[in-house]
């Protein structure tokens, strides 16, 4: 979810030690569930405190995005660096509860189930929000596409 190893370390971290702190109250059961749903809202403040950094060093002028060379070639890292970057964008403007159950889904490939579990919401919920994610995905990024490449 949050793309940088640091801050995924940070959290986990953060995570095994609340799962420390809360571990006589918690059922043997529930400890997977407690789990994810605890990371995953330490993400979501994490995503938070650095969309604000990023807001304030956007004003000072002190971005600057760096790609890893992936060994392809310069048009296919730029194409695949756009993509990346306006799929960034989509989840974000998808909001919550959607975006994490897009993310569970289709980048940790969590079973229905389990994302129904971890964000505790009924199982035809978590379908019908995950259908409606796809399809506002396919056309955002269907007219990001259209007019950037038209």
């Amino acid at each position: 979810m949050l793309g940088d190893p640091a801050a995924s370390a940070d959290v986990t971290q953060d995570t095994f030690i609340r799962l420390w702190e809360h571990r006589t109250a918690l059922e043997e059961r529930r400890v997977l569930s407690w789990l994810l749903r605890v990371a995953r809202n330490a993400c979501i403040d994490q995503m938070r405190k650095r969309k604000v950094r990023r807001s304030v060093d956007d004003e000072e002028g002190s971005i600057v995005d760096s790609l890893p060379d992936s060994g392809r070639s310069p048009y296919g890292d730029a194409a695949a660096a756009l993509f990346n970057e306006r799929l960034e964008q989509a989840l974000e403007r998808l909001g919550e509860p959607h975006r994490s159950i897009v993310v569970l889904r289709e980048i940790q490939e969590y079973k229905y189930e389990e994302i129904s579990d971890v964000l505790n919401l009924p199982l035809n919920t978590v379908k019908v929000y995950l259908h409606r994610a796809r399809k506002a995905l396919r056309k955002d990024l269907g007219e990001v596409h259209r007019h950037d490449y038209a």
